[in-house]
């Protein structure tokens, strides 16, 4: 008969003063060590009673683990002795060996920092800072993700809302970096797949608005007089460079460089930043007509089009770098335009990312198929580029309403 005892191996107490916890079998004078993957400090751990003491914080929850775990031993020990006396102390192991408790923030940060490389910086940078956001709700890091229940979603989603005042669109956000890291979990097989609280509470997504210039607003921005004085020409500029080149992003069109310039074909041909994938689009007239204003006589090839940002070297290859540039530059583009847009008397903020918007909303009113605007705009599913068909829609319902009774 094997016998099991709970054992904490104080000869293994690492830097920060803790010491494993195991599961101890013995089966024919032949000893195996399961990990449970606990860690505590000798002062927290009860020999004789095989508990975890009242002074550890979480003592209740650890407790009713381990009890689970030894219940699950002893019911796995009984199960297969019953079924073949000369069972090793090592089948044993195996058979009762099960999936360790996973420390929430332990996992969601390492996975972070391995993605570092692959992710968008600002990816990075959003899904720390949102980690962070949850760890301060929580308190501490002694997190399970059994520990992650619905109640638990519940009430962060409270505290975004009433505490700091969070709308529902930084809420959902805020729960999808944890949903992320759920699914991220049960993919590598470290947490059941039975286990996803997420399916169970959802928070009512804000109705989404997208901004764009109608003919008539394009027009009168197209012909507002600014100043050549500081950067607000060269960012009005390339706004409407972005309206009539497939509504190429901000970060992508301050680092545009001759060499992706086609003159004889009129292409554009760049990786894009946000998807990493390599782009081609034919630019319209007015586009053409902006770089012509831009192009000197001794041009360079590597010469950076649009005069905007400090691009140097360390632009690309250093990756904060370029985060920092390419924030300082929105913020700085995004001031001039949201004046253009007080002139202009404009009922919304008027913002880089608009440029964008009023490409798709244009491209499709004036005919082009959708399938054709998804691809001009790089979007990896159709689905988002679909969002705009619904704006035309509404748009065609609120002119039907106005001038059809």
């Amino acid at each position: 008969m094997a016998s099991i005892k709970l054992i904490l191996k104080k000869s293994k107490v690492d830097k920060s003063g803790k010491a494993p916890l195991y599961l101890r079998v013995i089966k024919d004078r032949k000893t195996k060590f399961i990990s449970l993957s606990l860690k505590l400090e000798p002062n927290e751990w009860d020999e004789d009673k095989q508990k975890v003491k009242k002074n550890h914080s979480n003592s209740t929850r650890l407790n009713k683990y381990i009890s689970q775990k030894v219940a699950d031993a002893q019911g796995q020990i009984a199960d297969l002795e019953t079924k073949n006396q000369s069972t090793s102390a090592r089948k044993l192991k195996e058979a009762i060996k099960g999936k360790p408790l996973v420390n929430f923030f332990e996992y969601a940060y390492n996975r972070c920092e391995k993605q570092k490389d692959t992710l968008a910086l600002s990816t990075y940078n959003n899904y720390k800072n949102y980690l962070k956001k949850f760890e301060k709700f929580i308190g501490h890091k002694e997190l399970m993700f059994d520990d992650i229940t619905v109640t638990t979603l519940k009430d962060y989603a409270g505290y975004c809302s009433t505490t700091l005042g969070n709308n529902n669109t930084t809420i959902n956000f805020s729960l999808k970096i944890l949903n992320l890291m759920f699914k991220e979990a049960q993919r590598e097989d470290l947490i059941p797949l039975n286990h996803f609280p997420f399916s169970k509470f959802k928070v009512k997504k804000a109705k989404s608005t997208k901004r764009f210039l109608t003919v008539e607003q394009l027009e009168a921005f197209t012909k507002l007089e600014v100043s050549d004085k500081a950067k607000a020409q060269i960012i009005k500029d390339m706004f409407l460079f972005a309206v009539f080149s497939g509504g190429l992003r901000f970060g992508d069109i301050i680092e545009l460089k001759w060499n992706n310039y086609n003159a004889k074909t009129h292409k554009i041909t760049k990786t894009i930043r946000k998807t990493n994938r390599q782009h081609s689009i034919r630019i319209g007239q007015v586009a053409i007509d902006i770089l012509e204003k831009y192009k000197t006589e001794n041009v360079n090839q590597d010469d950076i089009i649009f005069p905007f940002a400090n691009i140097d070297n360390d632009y690309f290859t250093d990756r904060e770098q370029r985060a920092k540039v390419v924030r300082q530059a929105i913020a700085l583009s995004n001031m001039y335009l949201t004046k253009m847009g007080k002139t202009l008397e404009l009922p919304f903020s008027l913002t880089f990312h608009i440029s964008r918007h009023t490409f798709a909303t244009r491209a499709l009113n004036n005919g082009m198929r959708i399938e054709h605007v998804s691809k001009l705009m790089d979007h990896s599913d159709i689905g988002i580029t679909q969002v705009y068909a619904k704006i035309i829609s509404s748009e065609l319902d609120n002119a039907v309403d106005k001038y059809i009774n």
